[in-house]
């Protein structure tokens, strides 16, 4: 790729940053990445993602963005011990809390990768800082958006390194590109309206979820999946995931929506694992060593900021990643959504530097589209999460309901159904023709789940 300009800044050092400054070493001679936490030298968790204590999966999709931006990463990452499913018996998944979605052979390659998402940060941050024109600042703090005279382009930031200590003084740092990862706290709106242009449209879908957190031991031969998943339905609106990790550890991450949350403690998560997985799953559960204390956290609502759709923007900034769309964390789509962020950056930041906002905003509104719909789509099928639902949410929503149960029957409607919600493909495939006669076929009768009745790859 063209160098397109001198000097790049990120705001944020998680995963999205991450991706954005790779991409953007590419199409300037220098990036510089400013976080505001002090970054670990190990793969540890931080301040600044308390999400990121809990279970998280790089979905196919994302896993195989993120290997060719970082050739062999993911060979690195399973050499060094973290788990990584290739077969579809390796996991048993069920997103709809009923009938799991089945399919027999060696997975789409990669698949999936397990690793922590501290792990995984810390591998990608020593990738970065690997680069010969990318530099990491860390705790720093941000204050604003500096501009030219005009006001219609930004040209940097004003900045306080905390690093520097009691007297440490508000620095400018000029910048022809702005991209702002920070996240769902993202001051962008705040920015834009300091610099005199309209805040982007938010749209936001309450939920009012909880999640714990909890890593284990497990006792060999417990499971010979490498992940577990069980989705909420409406009589039943919690559930759970269960992964294999770095360090022959395993993570447990159970969630609840409104009015059933778990409560914090062992017995709140073991009772959330009983009520919907397998007996054996359960009793794995139940005889693992617990390796830390519950860590817990609360994600109030979906947001989406609907930046392609403002007239006016500055030149030389962007906003990038959660601090455009923050998805439920149950659905596991916002590590992927990031990474199909970055490949659109990539895409227009070739076409050069002239109305760079609008062509990446209406690029990444494709992605974002993926992850929003595939989320809001199963939060709404709840009738926990209170918000209108149109006729055509509710159609959508019934159909959705079918295929999955006929994915727990149906070789070619579980691909496509595992394709959609891993945001290698649009939720518009699921309605092609020869998809939609299999799902009426097979979708046809209710079954209650049976726990009791399934095998999830161990003993029993």
């Amino acid at each position: 790729m063209r160098k397109i300009g001198g000097h790049a800044m990120v705001l944020g050092a998680g995963f999205a940053g991450l991706l954005a400054a790779r991409v953007l070493s590419e199409a300037y001679d220098r990036v510089t990445v400013v976080e505001r936490d002090r970054l670990p030298q190990t793969a540890e968790p931080r301040r600044g993602v308390p999400h990121g204590r809990h279970a998280h999966v790089l979905l196919p999709g994302g896993a195989a963005i993120v290997d060719g931006l970082f050739t062999g990463l993911l060979d690195q990452l399973s050499a060094s011990g973290v788990p990584v499913v290739r077969d579809f018996a390796e996991f048993w998944l069920a997103p709809g809390g009923g009938d799991p979605v089945r399919l027999l052979g060696p997975a789409w390659n990669p698949f999936l990768c397990l690793a922590s998402r501290p792990y995984l940060e810390h591998h990608l941050r020593e990738r970065v800082r690997a680069l010969p024109n990318l530099t990491i600042v860390d705790e720093c703090d941000v204050a604003d958006l500096t501009a030219d005279p005009t006001r219609r382009r930004v040209t940097g930031v004003r900045v306080l390194r905390r690093a520097d200590g009691e007297g440490a003084e508000m620095t400018t740092v000029d910048a022809d590109l702005v991209v702002d990862a920070t996240g769902r706290g993202s001051r962008a709106p705040a920015w834009l309206r300091a610099l005199g242009f309209e805040q982007p449209r938010q749209e936001q879908l309450t939920v009012n979820l909880m999640y714990l957190t909890r890593r284990l031991r497990m006792r060999p031969g417990a499971l010979a999946a490498k992940l577990v998943g069980v989705g909420a339905r409406p009589d039943r609106p919690n559930g759970f995931i269960l992964l294999a990790q770095e360090e022959d550890r395993w993570i447990l991450t159970v969630f609840g929506y409104e009015g059933h949350h778990p409560s914090r403690d062992t017995e709140g998560m073991l009772a959330t694992v009983r009520a919907a997985a397998p007996e054996h799953v359960y009793a794995a559960v139940r005889d693992a060593e617990p390796l830390d204390d519950i860590v817990s956290n609360r994600f109030p609502a979906n947001v989406r900021r609907r930046y392609e759709r403002l007239r006016r923007f500055p030149a030389g900034f962007l906003v990038f990643g959660d601090a455009i769309c923050s998805t439920t964390p149950a659905h596991a789509t916002g590590l992927s959504a990031a990474a199909m962020q970055a490949v659109a950056l990539r895409d227009v930041l070739a076409g050069g530097d002239e109305d760079l906002p609008r062509r990446f905003f209406r690029a990444a509104a494709g992605p974002v589209n993926r992850a929003w719909q595939a989320t809001v789509g199963g939060d709404l099928a709840l009738p926990q999460v209170k918000a209108p639902r149109p006729l055509p949410v509710r159609v959508i929503g019934r159909y959705a309901a079918r295929a999955l149960r006929a994915a727990a029957r149906d070789q070619v409607v579980a691909s496509q159904f595992l394709r959609v919600g891993s945001l290698q493909d649009p939720s518009t495939r699921m309605f092609r023709p020869t998809i939609a006669v299999r799902v009426l076929r097979h979708g046809r009768r209710v079954q209650e789940a049976t726990r009791d009745t399934v095998h999830v790859g161990g003993s029993a």
